[in-house]
């Protein structure tokens, strides 16, 4: 990994990105008023002083959980944030959930570590040339069984159980997952607009979670802060090592 010393954004870059665009003032969530800075046309705008202040303190928290080996998984299943997501996920080095939240993923591991032993034994098995003698439909059947694990599980295989942090986007979309975090007591950060609610978030990072260009902007920052703590803590295993 290349190292990445992660810088938080100004205000001004925040706004360039269409941060601060929140919903309209009819479909707010009361929770989000303390980061609301006013309201425009209809639309309550946030406050991007307040987004930088909490983006600091999410990526500290972050970083520090990458910098102690703590595994971190990045969600965001809505289709503006899906891609990127996975792409700055794998970037940093941290899981993803992209496609659908399974229920249990934090509460039933088990159950879904079944699934992800699946994935990887099928595609070791195809790696290996071990359906190679299976018929043309046989084969077609396994690969279909292989797309529809990594699209449930691709992004989570490596996961040694209940991961020390959640990553999301939109905790309204990912309500599951935030409420399975808080069973398990595992904190949450989360991009959180005005319509939602912050209650269950450890740490709130207000923002608009609608936009390509905002979630974007604020998951690179995430995902920037994750690879530099997980570098800081390769980087001490090999001083570790040499001393």
């Amino acid at each position: 990994m290349s190292m990445t010393k992660y810088k938080i954004p100004k205000p001004k870059e925040l706004l360039e990105a269409g941060v601060h665009f929140g919903h309209q003032v009819r479909r707010w969530n009361p929770g989000m008023e303390p980061y609301i800075y006013t309201q425009m046309k209809g639309i309550h705008i946030i406050d991007l002083q307040r987004t930088q202040e909490c983006l600091k303190i999410a990526c500290e928290f972050l970083h520090e959980t990458a910098k102690q080996k703590g595994q971190i998984v990045f969600v965001g299943t809505k289709r503006q944030a899906a891609d990127i997501v996975a792409g700055q996920a794998k970037r940093c080095g941290a899981f993803f959930v992209s496609e659908r939240w399974l229920g249990g993923t934090i509460t039933n591991f088990p159950v879904i570590k079944k699934n992800i032993d699946k994935l990887v034994e099928f595609k070791r098995k195809m790696d290996a040339g071990e359906f190679n003698h299976y018929t043309k439909k046989e084969r077609l059947l396994i690969e279909r069984e292989i797309l529809k694990l990594e699209k449930s599980v691709g992004g989570i295989v490596g996961l040694k159980g209940v991961p020390a942090a959640l990553f999301v986007v939109d905790v309204r979309k990912e309500k599951t997952a935030v409420r399975e975090a808080k069973r398990r007591k595992v904190p949450v950060a989360a991009l959180v607009d005005t319509n939602s609610s912050p209650l269950d978030v450890a740490f709130v990072i207000p923002g608009n979670d609608d936009a390509i260009k905002s979630i974007s902007a604020l998951v690179g920052v995430v995902a920037d802060a994750v690879e530099s703590g997980y570098n800081e803590s390769e980087k001490e295993a090999v001083l570790d090592a040499k001393s």
